[in-house]
């Protein structure tokens, strides 16, 4: 039986299940994965590797940590001429018609929308932001443009009511390898992007996730919590809100939002601190929350 030579190319944690998939998959043969290379991490910067890479070590997979893979294209495709598919999942990096040429059938890459809605680098927690009932997960022919390819495969699934960044990245990981497997298995049938329903989400940064209870409402707020845990994380006061609700618990300590509606704080760090029940943070903190 003949198999696909696929060179893969992947970067965070969301790439791990596709690759895993692929590499069970006997109609397969994922000769290179290229990700990003080791960056520093953390306060004290240390230097880590991104999770594709640990991935692909315990595969025993031969593997490739170019600063541009652009730029240093020629040294890969003399390497791998015939090519079958470029499978691109989480990369990071835009990558020239050179490249996205590069396979003899083609560059397809697994975003985490159902395109063309959430284009770009954050669709998961632009989701919750948005407080859509559902996403899904896309598997799009690749071109120049940004999340702008045509539609190979596409699957909704739906968003729970208390749906965290962490629970729908695992479901959307989990379809995007089911999803791949299906789509490279089958002719590849494909149908146009609307352009006039595109809409898009840019990378976030520290500052995305301060919070103030005096112009957003609880629901704004938790949402955030709920999107922006752990990256960027959200913060208060100096302190970083790690869990919220909507409805008052044993743990919690109550904060007043716009619009006279109320949150209600679960789980909290002070800066420089441990992780705090709400009850318990709010104890110590009487005198500032008016409790």
């Amino acid at each position: 039986m003949s198999r696909h030579s696929i060179v893969f190319l992947g970067t965070s944690a969301f790439a791990v299940p596709c690759l895993n998939a692929l590499v069970r998959d006997r109609r397969f043969d994922v000769q290179l994965v290229v990700t990003q290379p080791d960056r520093p991490v953390g306060r004290k910067q240390v230097m880590t590797p991104p999770p594709l890479k640990v991935a692909t070590e315990e595969l025993g997979l031969k593997i490739a940590q170019p600063e541009n893979l652009n730029s240093q294209f020629s040294i890969f495709n003399s390497q791998f001429p015939n090519l079958d598919f470029l499978v691109v999942v989480s990369y990071g990096q835009i990558l020239s018609e050179e490249v996205l040429r590069w396979p003899t059938i083609a560059a397809v890459n697994v975003h985490a929308s159902l395109l063309p809605k959430l284009r770009g680098a954050s669709p998961i927690q632009h989701a919750i932001l948005k407080g859509l009932n559902d996403t899904g997960v896309t598997v799009q022919r690749m071109v120049k443009e940004l999340d702008a390819g045509p539609i190979l495969t596409q699957r909704s699934v739906p968003i729970d009511p208390r749906e965290t960044y962490s629970t729908l990245h695992e479901k959307l990981a989990t379809l995007g390898a089911e999803l791949l497997l299906a789509t490279l298995s089958l002719p590849l049938l494909e149908h146009e992007q609307d352009v006039s329903e595109a809409t898009f989400c840019k990378k976030f940064t520290k500052t995305n996730g301060v919070v103030d209870p005096e112009t957003m409402t609880a629901l704004q707020i938790d949402r955030m919590v709920r999107a922006l845990t752990p990256w960027p994380g959200v913060t208060w006061n100096g302190s970083k809100i790690l869990e919220t609700s909507l409805i008052e618990t044993r743990e919690s300590f109550p904060l007043t939002c716009t619009e006279h509606s109320m949150l209600f704080i679960t789980r909290i760090q002070p800066s420089g601190g441990k992780v705090m029940r709400g009850e318990e943070y709010a104890r110590g903190h009487r005198a500032t929350l008016s409790l």
